[in-house]
């Protein structure tokens, strides 16, 4: 439930989590792609002042995007990932420390996190630093010989505040720096050749070895006074290859009675293209750095979802406190300024292929039981 959940986090921060064990299933389909998997967290306190978590999550793929189709076969492969973590709570702060790894087969990612909550003015304010550091293995499907490294590190400034008794402000800052081999050793960017047959040929991407990006977004949440709530949130990103992104979102839910509860929500989403992407270069090796994964150009995506969620507070089940269950769907649509179909059907001169774009379905099915 978006609404109450954004108010349990910011109004009850000081509060360690309850004993759960969630399930879910989540499904995205679209544009080629299909990825699926289940989720299992389960928290658990130990003693008054301390709980601790864990986490598996895992994504099955199977791939056969335009970027994928233009340049070879379809693919399958499995993601698992694995958090444990721990909370702290001393009188009015939270402290948090994880430790998240993820792993395929080309892809190792191994990340620490540390953040720190501390109240105010009787919960009336809070304020949360985090930071989080990364270290990335990249490999490649065939090829024992190749690896790379990547460096990631992220800081976090949230403010949270209570405006009235109806409504909720929050202020979320974060920075990313990123260092070391950056891009997708699958991808390749086109350039005019007069001598293929199709009048351009492939080359491999390269990247710049640093980035940092910055994004800040803040959000509204507003008690309707017939059991339901309102939220807003706008985000501005900007990074250090030239993309500026802005995202809009509005949400609703709606409570029909003490046990179910319908919402539903629309945002969108617009970005400008990195400065050194190119649909078509003029020729090979044309700059030092070269892009032409469709997710550094220029686009924009509206998604529009609904759900809903059942609750059951003080059960009749053996030792289960609360039951919740939750079906979301959400439709996305993404179109594409300047990244074309080259696998679109017709006789195109290089760089006149249709526009790209494509329409996808994310589900998620969970299960909530609190003990």
């Amino acid at each position: 439930m978006v609404g109450w959940l954004l108010l349990s986090q910011l109004a009850t921060a000081a509060t360690l989590p309850v004993d759960n064990v969630d399930v879910l299933y989540h499904r995205y389909e679209g544009g080629g792609m299909v990825i699926d998997g289940p989720s299992v967290l389960v928290r658990k306190s130990v003693g008054p002042q301390v709980s601790v978590s864990g986490q598996y999550y895992v994504d099955m793929v199977s791939a056969a995007s335009v970027d994928v189709v233009a340049l070879a076969s379809e693919y399958t492969e499995e993601r698992t990932e694995y958090t444990l973590g721990v909370d702290y709570l001393h009188e009015d702060s939270i402290l948090s420390l994880g430790y998240t790894n993820s792993s395929e087969n080309d892809y190792e990612a191994n990340t620490v996190y540390f953040s720190a909550s501390q109240e105010f003015f009787g919960g009336m304010s809070t304020v949360t630093l985090g930071y989080a550091r990364g270290q990335d293995e990249v490999g490649v499907r065939g090829d024992e010989s190749f690896s790379e490294d990547a460096d990631r590190q992220n800081y976090q400034l949230g403010l949270s505040q209570v405006m009235t008794r109806n409504s909720l402000l929050g202020v979320d800052l974060e920075v990313v720096t990123d260092e070391g081999y950056l891009q997708n050793p699958y991808r390749r960017n086109r350039y005019i050749d007069p001598d293929a047959q199709r009048g351009f040929s492939y080359q491999l991407e390269r990247y710049p070895e640093t980035r940092t990006s910055f994004s800040v977004a803040t959000r509204a949440l507003y008690y309707l006074p017939y059991r339901a709530s309102i939220r807003g949130e706008f985000r501005y990103f900007s990074d250090s290859w030239g993309i500026d992104a802005q995202t809009f979102e509005l949400a609703y839910v709606h409570a029909l009675n003490p046990r179910w509860t319908l919402e539903g929500r629309a945002r969108y989403y617009v970005q400008d293209e990195a400065d050194f992407y190119s649909d078509l270069y003029a020729f090979e090796n044309s700059q030092t750095h070269l892009a032409r994964d469709k997710e550094m150009s220029a686009f924009s995506g509206t998604t529009l979802g609904g759900g809903v969620v059942y609750e059951w507070k003080q059960t009749s089940l053996p030792g289960i406190q609360r039951l919740q269950a939750s079906l979301l769907v959400d439709w996305l649509d993404f179109s594409y300024d300047n990244f074309r179909d080259v696998t679109a059907s017709g006789d195109f001169l290089p760089g006149q292929e249709p526009l790209y774009s494509f329409d996808a379905f994310v589900t998620r099915a969970s299960l909530i039981l609190e003990y």
